[in-house]
């Protein structure tokens, strides 16, 4: 979805140029160069672009829902591990970015999605990107938000990030964290409380092409994703007027569990034993948090997280 506005958004731009109205494409370069920081400064959200109808619409079509399992007192900074990356992170656009059902269940937090910085190189696009709320995924831009002194901020981070959307199957639960500790680093740097997330149905949404580890696909897909830095994965789902085949992802209900806070001491120069046992401390955490969810939105008692 990101992907299809940001190309008809590059598509505009380019028309802008070969087109009569290259000044304003000129102009909107000057613009972006003064502006090239914004991402990892908070961004530019507006209430308005989150509160559009059309987003009402779309959280309503899986639909989309937001649990709570404890308060998140608006006195402390929060980092959140959003768990599994799935094609579309629906569950974190849903929840995080439109509407006000996270205002409405953790008052006081205002939340920041962070995604791959690359997609704020992309003209206008990055515009509407910040104004929902997403933020860049940089070192500079979570320090940015986590280092608010009142507290009340909270960095919503897809753990997995995009290579995890590979192991995107129905009824897979591989998640890709057990070399991923950099957020748990910044955690302790900032003294900021660890919130693990599960979005239960997430990969359902989709329909992936096998793509098993060892495969010439998986291969090549890995090869590209270190390149560009992001996933390609081969996926379809339903169409417009036809369930057999398309993009349109299926109508799965998606339920984004928040577990409870695991606090956290400030350290600016954190070891490495200290870094290892928080990230032991949040994994246990977070398959506490699947196990005691799962059988309510249909997972078999037998099945649990894979860690790789």
């Amino acid at each position: 979805f990101l992907s299809l506005v940001a190309e008809v958004c590059c598509g505009f731009f380019v028309i802008l140029i070969l087109g009569n109205f290259w000044f304003l494409a000129v102009l909107y370069l000057l613009w972006l160069y003064l502006d090239w920081e914004t991402p990892c400064r908070g961004g530019r959200r507006s209430q308005w672009v989150r509160s559009w109808t059309v987003w009402n619409y779309f959280r309503e079509y899986f639909p989309i829902h937001l649990i709570k399992t404890s308060d998140l007192s608006p006195n402390h900074n929060y980092l959140l591990g959003f768990h599994p990356h799935g094609v579309l992170v629906a569950g974190a656009f849903g929840n995080f970015c439109t509407g006000s059902s996270f205002k409405n269940l953790f008052p006081g937090l205002t939340p920041y999605l962070h995604i791959m910085p690359i997609w704020f190189g992309c003209p206008f696009f990055r515009e509407y990107i910040m104004s929902a709320g997403m933020v860049s995924a940089s070192k500079e831009s979570v320090s940015h938000v986590l280092n608010n002194k009142g507290g009340g901020h909270a960095s919503i981070i897809v753990i997995g990030g995009a290579e995890e959307s590979l192991n995107a199957h129905p009824g897979n639960l591989t998640l890709n964290i057990l070399k991923r500790k950099g957020f748990i680093k910044m955690a302790l740097k900032h003294g900021a409380h660890l919130v693990p997330i599960f979005s239960f149905g997430e990969n359902e949404l989709f329909k992936q092409v096998a793509n098993p580890k060892g495969s010439w696909l998986r291969k090549i897909q890995e090869k590209l994703q270190k390149i560009m830095g992001f996933a390609l994965p081969l996926f379809h789902a339903r169409g417009v007027f036809q369930y057999s085949f398309g993009l349109i992802p299926y109508r799965q209900p998606i339920h984004t569990v928040v577990g409870s806070p695991i606090p956290v001491k400030q350290n600016l120069n954190p070891t490495t034993e200290e870094i290892e046992q928080l990230h032991a401390l949040y994994l246990q955490k977070l398959r506490t948090l699947f196990e005691e969810h799962k059988r309510n939105y249909g997972i078999p008692e037998h099945k649990t997280l894979v860690f790789e």
